[in-house]
């Protein structure tokens, strides 16, 4: 170890496959390959920012090089080649930042550089990090080395974009996808850290810096630094004062605001993110930990206090768990939408403050429509993107029309294709033989018995009924009817029944279609729910009211 640097990241900078933390089935398959003298041509290291890929690749190339062998690997009295491996300047191992060496010429002299065999160590090693900044050339240039080097020459590449690297190049790699630190380990890892430095730091702390680090060994280790300079040594750094200085705040300020939405008290819930607001949150960091508590909220019983990455204490996860109890779980799924929703209009939004109080405001508001309320206002989804409003009152109470009820729906404005059971009993064969075809419905529902769609469309669209009778039909028609329509009619019933129908046309206008029928019919109803004094005491409280479509009320249900 660097004793002499001060950035806890690069002071306890893992130097053995021992040391890592979180990589333990890389570094066995790359021990092992090395220990059996297996070794790729290429080796390539992918995952998030912190959690070790060019400090593997460093311990690969002291692997490779350690003068003592893989098995007897250097730890604390380095050889030659660790000791310059470790501090950067051996001769035969060349670490390359791509994102500062993206072209094809200096792919080029890297090449002309491979052709000479290593100087003072077994390997001659091309360490290259953030290898997917090389430009298109460049790694054309490097493919036919990369697939056939020299028995001398390794190369160890680095990215956080594995997907901006051609496909070519990373089939010509063993490669390793190094995962994010479980939150134990790396609490346990920079617990140790914090000891060996003396640190006053409490485990609430640990873990808050666990959270935000989000398994990056540097991101904690980096944040931790921070916390150890804030403080004096003689006073402890506590969770609270860790939230003031990591800009996060404590979860039992959201839990509170939580239970406050549902209470529908709208002061104390914008009191109380303005306090939270105070401690210096931004909107975003709220927003995001308002996301994860809902989270929390809708799956808490599938959860234990060990799979929440030590966001919540024991106290606040045995909270959630009781309220959530009380909580309606589709209002949940309503508040993840809305939140999302919020999140984006911040990008355009001018004063984020005011958008995150107007958002909790519009929660309370959403709560109150999906509780038992005095007046609720139900909104669903049906067919032509028509709406539903039911009104409901308390028993014994009167609704905002000061009319009195007992738990039943007063009035009800419905698209008229609802009045069809959304789920229709099925019609069988079994059930309907053709020799009861004795009326203009009887054909219909045969047609639909017998997947004749385009039949039973002109039935009902562009046929007017003069007369049915037994094996004859009078019918007369309009301009859209199509052509072959008599023709196919007969055809059909024919095959149906086994007799000759007779179809004739009729200059006599004939009966509506069966869905003019439907029109005149919703136009009638239409008309009688105007002119009852229900619709009129609507337009007296809501002036711009408008009637759109009607559905008759349930025969248990009582008319106005």
């Amino acid at each position: 170890m660097n004793k002499n640097t001060k950035v806890l990241a690069l002071k306890y900078r893992p130097q053995t496959f021992n040391d890592l933390i979180g990589q333990d089935v890389a570094a066995e398959t790359i021990y092992n390959s090395i220990q059996t003298n297996k070794i790729p041509n290429a080796y390539l290291f992918t995952g998030i920012r912190g959690i070790g890929k060019t400090t593997t690749a460093r311990i690969v190339a002291k692997s490779l090089n350690c003068s003592n062998g893989i098995e007897n690997l250097c730890k604390k009295d380095l050889c030659e080649n660790c000791l310059a491996i470790t501090n950067s300047n051996h001769i035969d191992v060349l670490e390359m930042d791509a994102a500062s060496k993206t072209g094809v010429d200096d792919v080029r002299d890297l090449i002309e550089f491979s052709r000479y065999g290593p100087t003072s160590a077994k390997y001659k090693i091309f360490i290259i990090d953030e290898v997917h900044m090389l430009s298109k050339q460049a790694f054309n240039a490097l493919l036919k080395t990369l697939e056939e080097p020299p028995e001398y020459l390794k190369f160890i590449f680095a990215t956080t974009e594995i997907k901006k690297i051609p496909i070519t190049v990373v089939s010509r790699c063993q490669r390793f996808d190094l995962s994010r630190v479980k939150s134990k380990e790396l609490f346990d890892f920079i617990k140790v850290i914090k000891d060996k430095e003396n640190g006053n730091v409490s485990d609430d702390a640990l873990r808050l810096i666990v959270k935000i680090s989000e398994g990056s060994v540097r991101d904690a280790l980096s944040l931790l630094d921070r916390a150890l300079l804030t403080l004096d040594k003689n006073k402890e750094l506590d969770l609270p004062t860790a939230q003031k200085i990591f800009g996060y705040f404590d979860k039992s300020q959201l839990i509170n605001l939580f239970q406050l939405i549902f209470e529908a008290k709208e002061i104390q819930v914008l009191n109380s993110y303005r306090e939270i607001y105070n401690q210096g949150v931004e909107p975003k960091v709220f927003i995001n930990d308002f996301l994860e508590l809902l989270y929390y909220f809708k799956n808490i019983e599938s959860l234990n206090i060990g799979s929440t990455n030590f966001s919540l204490n024991d106290s606040e996860f045995n909270r959630i768990k009781e309220m959530s109890k009380k909580i309606d779980k589709e209002s949940l799924i309503l508040f993840w939408q809305f939140t999302i929703k919020t999140l984006e209009e911040l990008e355009v939004v001018s004063n984020q403050h005011l958008s995150i109080e107007m958002f909790l405001i519009r929660l309370i508001h959403l709560k109150g429509i999906k509780t038992n309320s005095e007046t609720i206002l139900k909104r669903d989804d049906i067919q032509n993107n028509n709406e539903e409003v039911t009104l409901s009152t308390k028993k014994n109470e009167k609704d905002l029309f000061g009319i009195k009820d007992n738990k039943q729906t007063i009035g009800q404005i419905k698209n008229v294709a609802q009045e069809k059971d959304p789920k229709p009993k099925e019609i069988k064969e079994t059930d309907f033989q053709p020799n009861l075809i004795n009326s203009f419905d009887d054909l219909i529902i045969m047609c639909s018995l017998k997947k004749e769609m385009k039949l039973k469309y002109e039935l009902e669209k562009n046929v007017n009924l003069v007369s049915f009778e037994k094996q004859r039909i009078e019918i007369s028609f309009n301009e859209d009817l199509d052509k072959e329509f008599i023709k196919n009619l007969s055809t059909k019933l024919y095959d149906w029944t086994k007799e000759r129908w007779i179809i004739t046309l009729s200059k006599a206008k004939g009966e509506p279609s069966k869905i003019e029928k439907e029109k005149i019919l919703k136009n009638q109803l239409i008309d009688d729910v105007r002119n009852s004094s229900f619709y009129k005491e609507i337009l007296k409280k809501i002036p711009d009211a408008e009637l759109v479509d009607i559905k008759k009320l349930s025969k248990d249900i009582k008319n106005d």
